[in-house]
C-alpha cells in the first residue's frame, strides 16, 4: 500500500517535471511579449521599472529548465539530496513568483497615470513625418487601437501640428478602416475613429500586465503540488523500510 502511494508520488513528481519544461517555454514566451508589446508602447509609458516582472518571469522560466532537469534526475535515481535540493529550489523559485505576482499589482495599478502623464507629451510632439519615433508611435496605436487623440478626435485642435497645417484634418491613422475615401478632415467625424486613445493605451497595458500575474499565479500552483509530492518521496523513503529494501535490492531476513 505505501509502495502504491510512493510510485503515484513519483508518477506525478516526473509528470510535473515534463510540464515544467512546457511551463519553461510559456513564461519565457509571456515575457517576451510583454517586451514587444511595450516596446510599441513605450512613448506612452516611460516608466521602464514596469518590465522588472517580466524581466523576472524570462529568468524563471529559464530557471524551470534547469529545475526539471534535477527533478527527472533525482526522481529516477531516487536521490535524498537530489530531491531536497529540487524542493529547495522549487520554494526559491515560488517565492519568486509571488514577488512578481505583487510587482505585476503595484504597476498595473501605476499604468493609468503613467499614461496620462506622458501622452499629453507625445501629441504635442507630433509631426506627421514617417522618421519621427513619436509621430510613428501615435499612428501605430491610432490604427491598431481604432482610436483618435488623446479623449476624441477633437484633441488634435489643440496639437502644433494641427495648428500648423491649417487644413482642419487630422492624421489618416485617425481615418476608419471601412471609409477608404477617407482624408481625416473633421468635416466627416463619422468618418473617424470616435473614441480616444488614453483609455485604449491603459486597457491594453493592464491586460499585458495581467498575462503576467495569471502566468505567475498558474505555475505557482504547480510548483506547490511539485514541492508536494517531492517531500511524500522523501518522507516515505526515511520512514519507510520497505521502500528502502525496493530501492537498495534487499529482502526481509
Amino acid at each position: 500500500m505505501g509502495q502504491c502511494g510512493i510510485t503515484s508520488s513519483k508518477t506525478v513528481l516526473v509528470f510535473l517535471n515534463l510540464i515544467f519544461w512546457g511551463a519553461a517555454g510559456i513564461l519565457c514566451y509571456v515575457g517576451a511579449y510583454v517586451f514587444i508589446t511595450y516596446d510599441d508602447y513605450d512613448h506612452f509609458f516611460e516608466d521602464v521599472y514596469t518590465l522588472i516582472p517580466a524581466v523576472v518571469i524570462i529568468a524563471v522560466g529559464a530557471l524551470l529548465f534547469i529545475i526539471g532537469l534535477i527533478g527527472c534526475c533525482a526522481t529516477i535515481r531516487e536521490s535524498r539530496c537530489g530531491l531536497a535540493t529540487f524542493v529547495i529550489i522549487l520554494l526559491l523559485v515560488f517565492v519568486t513568483e509571488v514577488v512578481v505576482v505583487v510587482l505585476g499589482y503595484v504597476y498595473r495599478a501605476k499604468v493609468e497615470n503613467e499614461v496620462d502623464r506622458s501622452i499629453q507629451k507625445v501629441y504635442k510632439t507630433y509631426n506627421g513625418t514617417n522618421p519621427d519615433a513619436a509621430s510613428r508611435a501615435i499612428d501605430y496605436v491610432q490604427r491598431q487601437l481604432h482610436c483618435c487623440g488623446i479623449h476624441n478626435y477633437s484633441d488634435w485642435e489643440n496639437t502644433d501640428w494641427f495648428k500648423e497645417t491649417k487644413n482642419q484634418s487630422v492624421p489618416l491613422s485617425c481615418c476608419r478602416e471601412t471609409v477608404s475615401s477617407c482624408n481625416g478632415s473633421l468635416a466627416h467625424p463619422s468618418d473617424l475613429y470616435a473614441e480616444g486613445c488614453e483609455a485604449l493605451v491603459v486597457k491594453k497595458l493592464q491586460e499585458i500586465m495581467m498575462h503576467v500575474i495569471w502566468a505567475a499565479l498558474a505555475f505557482a500552483a504547480i510548483q506547490l503540488l511539485g514541492m508536494l509530492c517531492a517531500c511524500i518521496v522523501l518522507c516515505r523513503r526515511s520512514r519507510d523500510p520497505a521502500y528502502e529494501l525496493l530501492i537498495t535490492g534487499g529482502t526481509y531476513a
